[in-house]
């Protein structure tokens, strides 16, 4: 397939209509996450995609998440089907030998068959809500998800992952698994994520349509907007896609949602802020409230904000009728 676009910037290259071998090396899976030197329970996932962009995509986190859901839970031996707890609609739940399971409310479908909750051995779901109307959730052995937390599918949940209070899973989630219990948290707002193995995302903030890679960290409070700020006032058909610019051609992403992609031990320190549309290779840094713009980074990027730096404010220059 010839490839489409010229890569100026006003006649990009659209990276979802590029064959396997035209995708550049710098947004192809493997340029991020190692899976040799880190392996990954879900790596059919990874290796499936000939870009990040198709990972974030309708084909990517959400089609094999329903999948191997799907197979994991049909293929299941010597599980008890748990009945009498509070909740309304239709749906199953299932426990392994040895796991807890006692949420607070379970919701299920009101108009079909609903969904299943899946809770392997040493798992514990205690005084979480849980939504099975959307698809199906898997609780890995050893993973908590702690009272207050909400967890609706599909979505899959790693060995010894921690769900803490107030955490809001909102579907459409791998989570990779942890060495033990205690060493990774997730307590902000996700949506559409993928996480590799020893990922963290502790504290209280939003994760949309982001990959995130081995080890890798966001500090308090830091976050990847998913949605840009001018995009978010336009009608939704008049959203124009995001657009990344890589050895001087500029790449269309396919949409106008995508969050940040981190490679692997990549950090975000406290207050950080990456755009829309931001790609970190492995090892990148921040330093705390740094503004990361988008666009593509190499391996071993640091972004400092100075203490000399002053906010360029500019009065009465933006008018919404124009948009």
């Amino acid at each position: 397939m010839a490839i489409n676009g010229t890569g100026a910037k006003d006649n990009p290259v659209i990276v979802t209509e590029l064959a396997a071998d035209e995708v550049p090396a710098e947004l192809r899976p493997s340029n991020f996450f190692d899976l040799d030197k880190y392996p990954f329970e879900h790596r059919a996932l990874v290796d499936g995609a000939r870009s990040v962009v198709d990972l974030i995509g309708k084909d990517g986190i959400e089609k094999y998440a329903r999948e191997w859901l799907a197979d994991r839970i049909g293929s299941a031996e010597g599980v008890e089907e748990r009945t009498g707890l509070t909740g309304v609609g239709n749906y199953t739940v299932l426990v392994e030998p040895g796991s807890v399971c006692e949420p607070l409310f379970v919701h299920g479908s009101l108009d079909g068959e609903g969904h299943t909750l899946y809770v392997a051995n040493g798992a514990k779901v205690v005084g979480a809500v849980i939504y099975l109307d959307g698809g199906d959730i898997y609780v890995g052995s050893g993973a908590v998800i702690e009272p207050t937390a909400g967890v609706k599918g599909p979505t899959i949940i790693g060995p010894n992952n921690d769900i803490r209070q107030g955490a809001y899973l909102r579907g459409n989630i791998v989570l990779g698994g942890h060495k033990k219990h205690g060493d990774n948290a997730i307590r902000g707002e996700l949506k559409n994520v993928l996480m590799l193995d020893e990922a963290n995302f502790p504290h209280p903030s939003y994760l949309g349509d982001s990959l995130c890679g081995y080890a890798t960290h966001f500090g308090n409070q830091a976050t990847a907007a998913n949605l840009g700020i001018i995009q978010g006032v336009r009608e939704r058909d008049k959203r124009v896609n995001l657009k990344v610019e890589i050895n001087d051609k500029w790449y269309d992403l396919g949409g106008s949602k995508m969050g940040v992609v981190l490679g692997d031990r990549t950090q975000l320190a406290c207050d950080s802020l990456t755009d829309p549309g931001t790609l970190l290779g492995p090892m990148c840094i921040s330093y705390g409230l740094a503004y990361v713009k988008a666009g593509y980074y190499p391996a071993g990027t640091m972004f400092k904000t100075r203490s000399e730096r002053v906010v360029d404010t500019q009065k009465g220059i933006f008018d919404p009728d124009k948009l």
